[in-house]
């Protein structure tokens, strides 16, 4: 017999890292060269079939942490599960990534989570180092690197973390 599981998943990151547009592709497999700012939340569904269980995530595409425009830890209650989004093309976005992680794990404890090193089709830009990334690695981090623009990963990245809920 299938079970469903109904879980909150909340995107977290810095501002402008592809919260957004990584929904949007992976939802509706669409991306839009525009830019809109997410002003509060905006919630998606996307079901996934994990063997006999059927994950129901409603995603929550958080506001971009910025320093003057912190992510409310009302937005972080009864969630599930996170997807931590780093801008490769911008390194100061590990930093938001890190502290929003800490945000996470004092309101939800440790729970699943994946984190997404975004635009990596912008490799010209890039600036994240393999160093980076090991330093994720090494914490534990399970990272994939993702594009938003191009789809590589994104379905990936969102089926693991739900095989992480089915476990």
């Amino acid at each position: 017999m299938s079970q469903v599981l109904q879980k909150k998943v909340c995107l977290l990151g810095a501002f402008a890292v592809g919260k957004t547009s990584l929904v949007s592709r992976f939802v509706k497999g669409i991306f839009s060269e525009k830019y809109l700012s997410t002003m509060g939340v905006k919630i998606d569904r996307k079901n996934l079939q994990i063997g006999d269980v059927t994950i129901n995530m409603m995603l929550w595409d958080i506001h971009g942490e910025e320093s003057n425009k912190k992510v409310p830890a009302a937005y972080m209650r009864g969630t599930a599960a996170y997807l931590l989004v780093v801008d490769g093309t911008r390194a100061s976005t590990i930093a938001a990534a890190r502290e929003l992680h800490e945000r996470m794990r004092a309101e939800a404890g440790d729970i699943p989570f994946v984190v997404l090193l975004n635009k990596s089709d912008l490799q010209d830009e890039w600036q994240l180092s393999d160093g980076n990334m090991a330093a994720m690695q090494a914490e534990g981090w399970e990272c994939f690197l993702t594009s938003a623009c191009s789809g590589l990963n994104v379905d990936l990245a969102f089926t693991r973390l739900a095989e992480k809920l089915a476990s």
